[in-house]
């Protein structure tokens, strides 16, 4: 099913690098800048979508991630709630 489709850039420094992280389908890449690794997990995305449509598993991954096929957009699933927790950790 062809199609357009959105999908959410997270972008985390880690050190000297920048690390961008594809949520919903788990895919992550990195840069030296957040354009660069914004910019990597675009390539790494596309690549991800064109090995899946060789394999033919494109739409059902994209199902199992909680994607939506509408008026020929495949939705992503949103959050209900996002937040940060602050928990305790026991000492070992």
């Amino acid at each position: 099913m062809a199609g357009k489709i959105i999908v959410r850039a997270e972008i985390f420094k880690e050190g000297n690098q920048y690390v961008s992280l594809c949520p919903e389908l788990n895919v992550s890449s990195f840069g030296d800048t957040p354009e660069d690794a914004k910019k990597s997990l675009s390539e790494a995305v596309s690549l991800f979508f064109e090995e899946c449509q060789e394999m033919g598993t494109l739409d059902d991954i994209l199902r199992e991630a909680g994607f939506v096929f509408l008026d020929k957009e495949w939705i992503s699933p949103e959050p209900v709630i996002m937040e940060k927790l602050g928990l305790e950790l026991a000492r070992v």
